[in-house]
């Protein structure tokens, strides 16, 4: 049997407890050939280049 708690936790304790559980947002920048979004340290999806260097071939857009 497990213990329980003498006194109830207050919801202001549970949020401060929660306040450090957010998530991060990415960190993106612009790509400098094609200036779309990117992430840092990644090639780019749009134009496949990283560090002024074509690294992978992108095939255009399927049209449907």
């Amino acid at each position: 049997m497990g213990g329980e708690p003498k006194r109830r936790y207050a919801k202001a304790r549970q949020g401060k407890r929660r306040s450090h559980h957010a998530l991060a947002l990415p960190p993106v920048e612009l790509c400098p050939r094609c200036h779309q979004t990117k992430l840092c340290h990644h090639v780019c999806p749009t134009c496949g280049t990283y560090g002024g260097e074509q690294i992978i071939e992108v095939k255009g857009k399927k049209k449907k």
